[in-house]
């Protein structure tokens, strides 16, 4: 006798409505942004055109927050990269009072709202005098990217024999060489993915930046000016085009990066 394996019609039909709910504003972004009417959102669109994307290239008040965002996410990304490793490693591997505790305060950065990290980030440099700058982005970036960057690595330790690391010392290897050599091969396609995902974070980050960012604008922050004093909305739509794919494809492949994540050497032994 055999089975099927279809899913029922009412479920099919139900995320399939999920689906389009998610994604439809996102697609009539797309379409706005070939709108040849510039201020209204009339449906259907009038008529279609490529001229916005000329407009958007040579309007330069975008380029500034462009560079200001892709310069605060690598920064952020580099920064919790090596933090997020280091911690990681020290919670898989070490075993102490209080661990899954102090497990909880790491991961409390992404768990809390945007809003409460941003009034506690300005809250703390105003305290200590700090002038807001890149870095003060880059560090209310960083508290959100070192979780991401911790939830990928410390899984894929988890699933890391520890018997790889003493085989490699007793064979004469260093811990620098143990590192690169055994460990690093092991983590490098989730420390990659977790990187990928910080950076996508970081890129379209809004609510932690307001606070943060003082007088500067990143790119989003610029987005979200345009739209509260509309001057040329097809605009602010193509740069949200940009900001969809810049985003989307780090994620795209964070995902494809980490499907095989169980295969690590003496996994699961």
């Amino acid at each position: 006798m055999r089975s099927d394996s279809r899913a029922p019609l009412g479920l099919t039909l139900g995320a399939a409505a999920g689906l389009l709910f998610l994604h439809v504003p996102i697609l009539l972004i797309f379409l706005y942004a070939f709108t040849t009417e510039e201020r209204t959102y009339q449906f259907p669109p009038p008529g279609l055109t490529l001229k916005w994307f000329a407009v958007a290239w040579n309007r330069a008040d975008i380029w500034p927050p462009l560079y200001l965002s892709l310069q605060v996410a690598a920064i952020s990304t580099a920064l919790a990269l090596v933090l997020g490793t280091l911690v990681a490693a020290a919670m898989s591997r070490a075993k102490f009072f209080g661990r899954d505790q102090i497990s909880l305060l790491i991961l409390l950065p992404i768990a809390l709202p945007g809003i409460i990290t941003g009034m506690s980030l300005r809250s703390a440099f105003d305290v200590m005098g700090i002038p807001f700058s890149t870095w003060t982005i880059v560090l209310g970036h960083a508290t959100f990217c070192i979780v991401i960057v911790f939830n990928n690595a410390v899984a894929r330790f988890r699933r890391l024999s520890g018997s790889i690391v003493e085989a490699s010392l007793d064979l004469g290897a260093n811990g620098f060489q143990t590192f690169r050599h055994v460990i690093l091969p092991n983590l490098g396609s989730a420390l990659l993915a977790g990187g990928m995902l910080a950076f996508a974070l970081s890129f379209d980050e809004v609510i932690v930046t307001t606070f943060t960012a003082g007088q500067q604008s990143t790119l989003p922050i610029w987005m979200l000016n345009e739209l509260v004093r509309p001057r040329q909305r097809p605009v602010t739509n193509v740069v949200a085009i940009v900001v969809f794919v810049t985003t989307f494809v780090p994620v795209l492949a964070a995902y494809y990066l980490t499907r095989g994540g169980s295969e690590t050497a003496g996994g699961g032994k």
